[in-house]
């Protein structure tokens, strides 16, 4: 995945088209944070984990690249795709913070709720970005990366943000728990 978004650089620099470097470039950037997130600061993160982030941003630059355009449901499988990716970061922040204060008691059914709050406000937040990114492009002529089209178009992602919220909220107890121990063992181990 990595040959591929780097590849995409390559294209852009030699078409000239601006959103693929951009896209690419900041795609194949987030595809080392796991990496460097384990290297550097000693965060153990499953293979898995380090496949999940990199397929996120892997789909949503093939989508930028055209296969938003050409295959309908390419956009319900990315926001599905990132949706899961921030309910996994926003789970385990939480839930290291649970295990690190006792004065803090987060009960486990209160997890599922919160996973789709913190989803659902990201989702808002970004169609928000992407409706001030129209409103950029409608003022200055200047073609943006990111789009909105139209009220269906944002009620269809917060839906595809919900499943993905759904699938890290029933799963994410038995798979992500390991991980907030070990920010918890990183973050905190200064205090």
């Amino acid at each position: 995945m990595q040959l591929i978004l780097a590849s995409l650089i390559v294209y852009g620099l030699l078409a000239g088209q601006l959103k693929a470097i951009s896209n690419g470039a900041i795609a194949l950037a987030i595809t080392f944070l796991p990496a460097i997130l384990s290297r550097n600061y000693a965060v153990p993160l499953d293979p898995w984990l380090g496949l999940w982030i990199t397929t996120a941003v892997f789909l949503h630059t093939l989508g930028s690249a055209g296969l938003y355009g050409r295959i309908f449901w390419w956009d319900n499988l990315t926001h599905a795709m990132s949706a899961s990716v921030v309910a996994g970061v926003g789970y385990t922040v939480a839930r290291a913070v649970d295990l690190h204060s006792e004065k803090i008691h987060v009960p486990r059914r209160f997890f599922f709720v919160y996973t789709f709050v913190v989803v659902l406000s990201f989702g808002v937040i970004w169609e928000l970005f992407e409706f001030g990114l129209d409103l950029v492009a409608l003022s200055t002529g200047v073609p943006m990366p990111l789009a909105q089209h139209g009220l269906d178009d944002t009620v269809r992602d917060l839906m595809f943000n919900s499943l993905g919220a759904l699938l890290v909220a029933v799963f994410g107890q038995a798979h992500l728990t390991g991980v907030a121990s070990s920010v918890l063992d990183r973050v905190f181990e200064e205090e």
